[in-house]
């Protein structure tokens, strides 16, 4: 991996499969990280890289989406994710069919 927590970051969203999800609390135990969940949030926040790290791919444990998607507002994220066929159950990504687990 490489030296740069961020940098790492976004080579795990990138392993993140079209019409799939993870959480930042996985992809913080995936990089060794457990406790920093909030600073994956922040490396996404801060990607350079839009349009090659699918951010939008991330969301919290419960299924919820970021209310401040940094690439357009909240119903972005939706809509990029619907557009690769996750589904939702009222506002919240169905976890159990979209759930994507690093390993």
């Amino acid at each position: 991996m490489k030296e740069n927590f961020f940098e790492n970051v976004y080579e795990a969203v990138k392993l993140i499969p079209e019409g799939k999800v993870t959480t930042y609390g996985e992809i913080a135990k995936f990089l060794s990280c457990p406790n920093l969940a909030r600073q994956v949030g922040w490396a996404l926040h801060k990607n350079p890289y839009p349009g090659i790290v699918p951010c939008h791919r991330v969301v919290f444990r419960d299924g919820s989406l970021s209310p401040a998607f940094a690439f357009g507002g909240d119903d972005v994220q939706k809509r990029l994710l619907k557009s690769e066929g996750v589904t939702f159950k009222e506002d919240k990504v169905d976890m159990e069919k979209h759930f994507f687990r690093l390993t």
